[in-house]
């Protein structure tokens, strides 16, 4: 994330339990801590009513606590992926401030409001399609705004194709290091064995 992003914080609260899916949010926890918890002092955490990312000492669940804490909702394996993906952009001074220093405008935004969090979204939602992609999960787009009417509906079909284009353009220029690392950890668990460079995306595999 850079200063001159727009100051709203990109959220995804849906996606669909993982329960009985075969999907378990806890192996996704286990597998980033065994990634991040040292290098990063940060732990992926569930059980959440919304996302929220909590630097060290800040209050939070249970607490301030000596770690970073990058909670997901519920058990949803779609936020967890989500949730990942923007802490994989977020850079150092990001990373020091609760929700990386950005506000979510909930459901009903104006176009304005709307248009800025389409802006954000299309960087974090396509290293979220890598990432489900590691894992053997399927993968939709979220404008998140489902009360936005017919003119948020329309704009969907761009922000796939944005979407689409910003996965197929990180497979020239290469995944950031953590989201890399997490993409490889996350293929060697799930058992795709997956190469990121290899992967080709296209808009009519959103379904």
């Amino acid at each position: 994330m850079t200063a001159a992003e727009p100051a709203l914080q990109p959220g995804f609260a849906g996606g669909m339990p993982a329960s009985g899916t075969g999907f378990d949010c806890r192996l996704l926890e286990q597998v980033f801590q065994r990634c991040f918890a040292d290098s990063e002092n940060t732990r992926l955490l569930g059980g959440a009513a919304e996302p929220e990312y909590v630097p060290a000492g800040e209050p939070g669940p249970g607490g301030p606590c000596a770690y970073h804490r990058l909670y997901f909702r519920e058990d949803y394996f779609a936020s967890a992926l989500h949730e990942c993906a923007h802490w994989c952009i977020a850079g150092p001074g990001r990373r020091q401030l609760r929700d990386f220093g950005y506000w979510y405008a909930p459901d009903g935004r104006s176009v304005e409001q709307q248009a800025a969090f389409q802006q954000v979204e299309v960087a974090p939602q396509a290293l979220e399609w890598y990432f489900a992609r590691a894992c053997g999960y399927p993968f939709r787009v979220s404008l998140d705004n489902l009360a936005g009417g017919e003119a948020a509906r329309r704009e969907e079909a761009a922000f796939r194709i944005a979407v689409t284009a910003e996965a197929n353009r990180r497979r020239g220029d290469g995944l950031p290091p953590r989201a890399a690392q997490w993409f490889r950890a996350l293929s060697e668990t799930f058992g795709t064995h997956l190469c990121a460079p290899s992967l080709v995306f296209s808009v009519d595999d959103l379904g």
